[in-house]
């Protein structure tokens, strides 16, 4: 264990400190050493930090210097590793938004490279048999071709989104808002074992025994957000709590939203139809919609210029003319692309590919579903083939 991470945790358990507060005062103090230093008086000087709350903050610092050994014993029981924000493994859209979480709780594995082009799915624990198929259609298609799904671990849409990614044995990230020493709903543990087990993680910016809590989840949220290049809302009611993560996307984030269509007379998609009719979202009616909608940023994403295109931008969708040209020159493919396309003499299975290129099958998926993104191939059933020009 780093210094630097002792001093994180030490916050993360500080009563009164919330992840966004934990962020600000980093940012404030310069580092979380730092914070740890800080006076009551000092922190009386931050905005919107008075003297009642400064001093409960001050108080809580001293505490939790005594926790920090018994979360590192608790997280070390239950398989839980720490991920900070720097961090390789730190995911690189995630650390892209304002306050970003200082520090990740992970059980499982987040992947750079597998997870390079993430899409969150989310909807209203309350759906209809139509948000489950719906959920589980467009994730296990989306998995399938190397996008990332990333959904909040509840019952009802989110739960379908992690199983239709599990079933094309592609990943998933589940984003809770509890600690992982909690598991919330309590249904969902096979789920979140089967997730951790291999194909993905479920994560956490909260201490291990936090319980579940309303106010927790639009802070999570915000994570599953920022997670992805962009959120599909496949059914929400007018107060669906996915309606937030759809407004944090946009307008926080400046990432793509998208959204099912519903019945029109159905109160599951009420909340759904209203973001479309208000251009707060695309239609999407097929995962091939998703995929052509995201080709801009996960380009800008692949190139590392996504923070800076992207980034407090509050308009939604803006794409230039220039970013659709097909014509992108050998220069912005990897060495993994290149040598998928000089294999590509004839139309492949992946598992052709893999044998024949000697790159891993989930490799394969990720490049595959770029070279698409870029119009080099196209799929023909099961075969991957050139593009002709």
């Amino acid at each position: 264990m780093t210094d630097e991470l002792h001093d994180l945790l030490r916050l993360t358990l500080t009563r009164g400190l919330g992840p966004v507060l934990v962020g600000r005062l980093i940012e404030t103090y310069g580092s979380a050493c730092e914070v740890g230093k800080a006076t009551r008086s000092g922190l009386e000087r931050i905005d919107k930090i008075g003297p009642k709350r400064a001093g409960q903050i001050a108080d809580g610092l001293a505490d939790a210097e005594g926790l920090v050994d018994a979360e590192l014993a608790l997280a070390d029981s239950l398989g839980v590793r720490f991920v900070m924000l720097g961090e390789e493994e730190y995911p690189r859209l995630l650390a892209s938004i304002p306050q970003a979480p200082p520090i990740l709780y992970v059980r499982g594995r987040l992947d750079p490279e597998a997870d390079a082009f993430p899409v969150a799915i989310v909807g209203s624990r309350r759906c209809t048999v139509y948000g489950i198929e719906q959920a589980e259609r467009f994730a296990s298609v989306l998995a399938g071709a190397g996008l990332t799904v990333v959904s909040g671990g509840a019952r009802g849409v989110d739960s379908a989104a992690h199983r239709g990614a599990l079933r094309a044995r592609g990943r998933t990230i589940a984003v809770l808002g509890c600690g992982l020493a909690r598991c919330y709903p309590p249904d969902n543990a096979e789920l979140f074992d089967r997730i951790a087990d291999g194909q993905g993680a479920v994560i956490s910016e909260l201490p291990l025994t936090t319980e579940p809590d309303a106010a927790n989840f639009p802070t999570r949220n915000r994570i599953i957000s920022g997670l992805a290049l962009g959120t599909i809302v496949v059914e929400a009611g007018k107060r669906s709590g996915s309606l937030i993560t759809a407004r944090i996307a946009a307008e926080d984030h400046g990432r793509e939203v998208m959204a099912l269509p519903g019945r029109v007379d159905s109160r599951a998609s009420e909340g759904s139809l209203d973001l479309i009719k208000k251009g707060g979202a695309a239609l999407v009616t097929d995962p091939a919609d998703v995929i052509e909608l995201l080709e801009t940023p996960a380009r800008h994403c692949f190139q590392g210029t996504h923070e800076s295109r992207y980034v407090g931008s509050n308009q939604l969708f803006e794409v230039k003319e220039t970013d659709r040209g097909e014509d992108r020159g050998v220069g912005s493919l990897t060495a993994a692309q290149r040598t998928i396309l000089d294999t590509l003499d004839i139309p492949m299975t992946m598992d052709e590919l893999s044998s024949r290129t000697g790159l891993a099958p989930e490799s394969i998926r990720a490049e595959i579903t770029m070279l698409e993104i870029q119009r080099r191939v196209v799929r023909e059933g099961s075969r991957i083939a050139k593009r002709r020009r």
